[in-house]
């Protein structure tokens, strides 16, 4: 047993290892994409070559991202294979067939348009050119897609059916699987939020180059770019974010309870706006949650339900089985204690039926097949030993919620003074203060970044499929050995490759802040 929660524990830390290193570089990938097709559009509306030596610059800080980004990404989906196999046959086609589309459709695009796009310049028309760009943001867009549509069903499984005989998921409705409402609130709520961070990137890379004293008129622009694009991407993320949170207290309530500290639920739910966790309270006893909380009243049920009465369930409520339904309405469904039960009965229907299959029995398989369907929704709370289990660690969902909020409302702020210090009082970019602001929000959008992600994974925990598998199921016959080993391989490598890229970037970016970077060629 010991050796078994070692695997475990060693999986999901080399899986969370390469999951956040690999968000170091996808989100800047994506929203400098934009920023650079945006860019190239100008250049080719007003034939400025100042644009297009802003493009070129922009860009080349793209490429070194992209390429480090690409190198992390084949690591991740290759461990679902390698550290999650009883995950990835459970899962059957569903989870593959949009990783597959991502391969092929969306990579590929991307792929082959950005070797235009670098190398295209003076090779091609300036109109097929700008269109490889666009082309090139619209693949590493869709490559996005179709991974959160892979993610969100993990979160929300839909469009499938389980089939005792392969014992696995297969699908049956891939429109349910593509248009799952998670994955569309998902992906228009990640997407924004790169466009926040490379708005911010932009922004400190040339909050510096002015710092230097050089370079003012391409920072300048630059910025002006920047904040007004990082601008809207924060402003639709919090749009957005309402709409996650909605779906959150639809399908993962539990999440909602942990982010929240939330253990005993009730009508016109406050917010905690800032609040310390007591540590030792445990599902069911009677500890206070909270040390000290400032609250915002109604505010959670108003972020959940979108009504300042409505009710919001807590841990305790779950697990004794007080739920919402879709439509908002407070219900007493299944609690914690009846669902272990029902995916005990679910999995030794299963056994049964494998049994009924070895000795040829049609009646009893039919019989053992339609007890496994009876009880499948709750098939995974079957491998817990008491409702506890099924609880996320809500100490950290509870803190990493409120460093991204924090972090949110701080960026949006300085986006907003440097959006309008560009467009209306330009000299303002020369006060050290607003350009130390925009330098030091470098390392704060990362950190929010990752913070969200920490939120949206480690609060479905213990699951790697809500209610279907939790991780204890999904890994491989490995050992632990064996994952430490990689760990420790890959976060070598990882580091190292993120040294790389920060090396090269600001080497690149100091070379620039001794060039003008509107007349350099050989930047």
């Amino acid at each position: 047993m010991n050796e078994l929660a070692s695997v475990i524990d060693w999986s999901r830390a080399q899986f969370a290892l390469t999951a956040i290193y690999h968000w170091l570089f996808v989100p800047l990938t994506i929203g400098l994409a934009t920023i650079v097709g945006i860019m190239e559009t100008i250049y080719y509306r007003t034939g400025n070559e100042r644009w297009k030596a802003l493009t070129k610059f922009w860009m080349t800080l793209f490429g070194i991202n992209f390429a480090i980004g690409v190198a992390t990404g084949i690591i991740l989906e290759f461990e679902f294979g390698t550290n999650w196999s009883n995950y990835s046959w459970f899962v059957g086609d569903i989870f593959g067939a949009p990783l597959a589309i991502e391969g092929i459709f969306a990579f590929f695009m991307e792929a082959t348009f950005v070797a235009v796009m670098f190398f295209g310049w003076d090779k091609v028309s300036r109109g097929f050119h700008l269109a490889s760009t666009w082309l090139t943001a619209l693949g590493v867009t869709l490559s996005a897609l179709w991974i959160l549509v892979a993610n969100a069903w993990m979160q929300n499984p839909v469009g499938m059916t389980f089939d005792p005989g392969q014992m696995r998921n297969v699908m049956d409705n891939f429109t349910e699987v593509a248009f799952n409402a998670v994955a569309m609130n998902k992906f228009f709520h990640t997407v924004f939020s790169t466009w926040a961070l490379a708005g911010i990137f932009v922004v400190g890379v040339s909050c510096w180059l002015v710092r230097r004293g050089s370079n003012f008129a391409a920072a300048r622009s630059s910025i002006r770019i920047g904040a007004w694009f990082g601008l809207a991407g924060m402003l639709l993320t919090l749009a957005t974010g309402d709409g996650s949170a909605v779906q959150v207290a639809r399908v993962q309530p539990m999440k909602l309870a942990a982010m929240e500290g939330l253990y005993d639920g009730k009508v016109g739910q406050e917010l905690v706006g800032f609040g310390i966790l007591n540590t030792k309270k445990q599902p069911g006893d009677d500890a206070a949650p909270m040390l000290f909380d400032i609250s915002i009243p109604y505010g959670l049920s108003v972020l959940a339900n979108h009504d300042p009465h409505s009710f919001v369930p807590g841990i305790n409520d779950l697990i004794e089985g007080i739920e919402l339904t879709p439509q908002g309405d407070t219900i007493h469904t299944t609690g914690y204690a009846e669902r272990i039960a029902a995916g005990r009965r679910a999995q030794e229907a299963l056994r049964a039926y494998g049994t009924a299959k070895n000795a040829g029995d049609t009646a009893a398989m039919n019989e053992a097949a339609a007890a496994v369907a009876k009880d499948f929704k709750y098939f995974g709370y079957g491998y817990f030993e008491k409702p506890e289990e099924a609880v996320p660690p809500v100490a950290l969902t509870f803190y990493a919620f409120r460093v991204m909020v924090g972090l949110g409302t701080l960026l949006l702020l300085v986006l907003a003074a440097m959006a309008c210090a560009s467009a209306f009082r330009p000299t303002l970019l020369r006060n050290k203060y607003l350009q130390l602001a925009g330098i030091c929000s470098l390392p704060l959008v990362w950190i929010c970044s990752q913070a969200g992600w920490i939120v949206a994974e480690v609060g479905r925990q213990p699951w790697t499929i809500q209610d279907l598998l939790p991780v204890s199921a999904g890994i491989s016959n490995v050992t632990a050995g064996n994952v430490q080993t990689t760990f420790w391989m890959f976060a070598i490598i990882f580091t190292l490759l993120l040294i790389a890229e920060i090396s090269i970037m600001v080497r690149f970016i100091r070379r620039a802040s001794t060039t003008d970077i509107e007349t350099a060629t050989h930047l």
